[in-house]
């Protein structure tokens, strides 16, 4: 499937679903068509440790993770670490892109976990909350991360972004997905029945 440089476009999956492997495949196959410089930025947000740990050995055994920049945050780590995740990885693609004159796609994973821990804060501050708990800044504070993707006048380079994120209960109208959908390009939703005939038929 080809990406326009620049654009945003989120994967929506389902507990259960595979979508770290398929995070793991978009990283490894990921590729531009012209001999320009290419790299990918993976920001694991939040995950256990085996699934990082899947990440991690997938692209090793693979050679992909020789052109790639890999931000760990697992579920043990702070939630202060997991806020800073994603901004450390766009901050890092930034640089690739605009400094060095590279297309960079950048994967962020799981953004649910980013959410939640900013919901953690939120109420830990006492603030007064939103939709689900959440605060009523989160639409804000999500443009503030998926609105780093796209390309700077005059500069060579360029940031793509492929969010992945769990929609709770399978329901695309929790805030998370749906506060997503009216910030990027449309979204790739990840099917559990056709999964579900896939699994069955192996």
């Amino acid at each position: 499937m080809t990406l326009i440089r620049g654009q945003k476009l989120p994967i929506f999956a389902g507990n259960g679903l595979p979508y770290n492997r398929l995070a793991v495949q978009i990283a490894r196959q990921a590729k531009v068509t012209t001999e320009e410089e290419f790299a990918v930025v993976f920001a694991a947000i939040g995950l256990r440790k085996d699934d990082a740990n899947f990440i991690v050995r997938s692209l090793e055994e693979s050679g992909a993770i020789k052109n790639m920049v890999v931000v760990l945050n697992l579920a043990s780590d702070s939630v202060a670490e997991r806020i800073a995740t994603p901004r450390v990885a766009l901050t890092i693609a930034e640089y690739l892109a605009f400094d060095l004159g590279m297309h960079v796609l950048v994967i962020l994973n799981d953004m649910t976990n980013y959410c939640e821990a900013l919901r953690e804060l939120s109420n830990y501050r006492g603030e007064v909350p939103g939709r689900k708990g959440y605060p009523g800044y989160l639409y804000s504070d999500l443009a503030s991360i998926y609105e780093r993707a796209g390309i700077i006048k005059g500069r060579s380079g360029s940031i793509t972004q492929i969010p992945i994120l769990t929609m709770p209960n399978d329901d695309i109208t929790h805030p998370i997905p749906d506060l997503t959908g009216y910030i990027t390009e449309g979204q790739i939703v990840m099917s559990r029945s056709l999964f579900g005939k896939v699994y069955t038929l192996q």
